[in-house]
């Protein structure tokens, strides 16, 4: 039996709806805001208003990708979805190493140490103080997926430790793997390794890769079985969309079964409820549109934004 796990609670794979795959509800303090003040997403009457907007739409679910220690709340994770009713899947992992810095303690944890908290999170609940303190108070909302971050061009070697940590709490619990990729790069290299330590590929999602519009490396990533997140619709600009462009070339070429969207939309910048834009409705109001010019019909929307996302995050599928 399959499920997808909400901070709210399981639900079936059917219930997900429509789906944004990758993006950043809530950044609750940490490094990521120190570093970048653009970051503090920690106003959950803001976010509420932006995720029923795009509820109005249509949308039914988010995966947040915030992982362990970098403004990650699972209370605020899961006020918003009941403010708002959409179902929100939660991360555990860890993010890229400079949102942490070298007297971070993932440093010092061994491989089975990492998945043992990773582990924690799926099954207990996510600490309160998200791994940040000494003292570990469990709440009732349990991640749904794991998070891990790559280097550019590959893998560092604590990526390697991160993602063989990743790996072995997928192993124990049958959560999906979403992987970032630094600047669209490593994608092959980072499913090639989840691979090598025993986790299925269908139950890979690599992040950020539309930043690369090679027909060929999307070719290349999605013949080994994984999926590929796209998430730069909106960040084009004057130039060609790319990530138009690479949805057209997977239609054409019989994949887009294994491609799925978000917005990865991180800062106050991009939220209209922070004065910002395009929005949290983006994906489902002018960048559909835009599908639908370019023949990407109803039939692919709903796979992208539905059948995809139910496939990718159940758990035990």
């Amino acid at each position: 039996m399959t499920f997808v796990r909400t901070v709210l609670g399981d639900i079936g794979p059917e219930e997900l709806g429509v789906t944004y795959a990758h993006e950043h509800l809530v950044i609750d303090g940490g490094r990521p805001v120190l570093m970048h003040a653009d970051f503090d997403l920690s106003d959950v009457d803001r976010m509420a208003t932006e995720v029923a907007g795009a509820a109005e739409l249509g949308l039914r679910a988010v995966v947040d990708a915030m992982p362990c220690d970098a403004g990650r709340n699972a209370a605020k994770l899961a006020d918003i979805s009941r403010r708002t009713g959409v179902h929100v899947v939660a991360p555990t992992g860890l993010h890229h190493d400079r949102y942490y810095g070298p007297a971070h303690w993932s440093h010092r944890m061994n491989v089975e140490d990492l998945a043992d908290l990773f582990i924690a999170d799926i099954e207990l609940g996510i600490d309160a103080s998200d791994y940040s303190g000494p003292v570990v108070r469990r709440t009732p909302f349990r991640a749904g997926v794991i998070k891990a971050a790559g280097s550019e061009g590959g893998l560092s070697a604590r990526d390697e430790r991160l993602f063989a940590a990743a790996a072995l709490a997928h192993g124990r619990t049958g959560a999906p793997l979403l992987t970032h990729a630094e600047h669209g790069t490593g994608a092959l290299e980072q499913v090639r390794f989840l691979v090598e330590h025993g986790v299925d590929p269908r139950q890979i999602a690599v992040s950020h890769v539309d930043k690369i519009v090679d027909r060929v490396y999307h070719r290349e990533l999605l013949s080994t079985g994984a999926v590929a997140e796209y998430d730069g619709a909106f960040r084009w600009g004057d130039r060609p969309n790319g990530t138009l462009q690479l949805l057209e070339w997977m239609a054409e070429d019989e994949l887009i079964g294994q491609v799925v969207l978000g917005m990865d939309a991180a800062r106050q910048g991009y939220y209209r409820a922070y004065g910002g834009q395009p929005g949290l409705t983006y994906l489902l109001d002018g960048f559909s549109a835009q599908m639908e010019e370019r023949g990407l019909d109803a039939s692919a929307r709903h796979r992208l934004f539905v059948v995809n996302p139910a496939r990718l995050f159940a758990v035990g599928s």
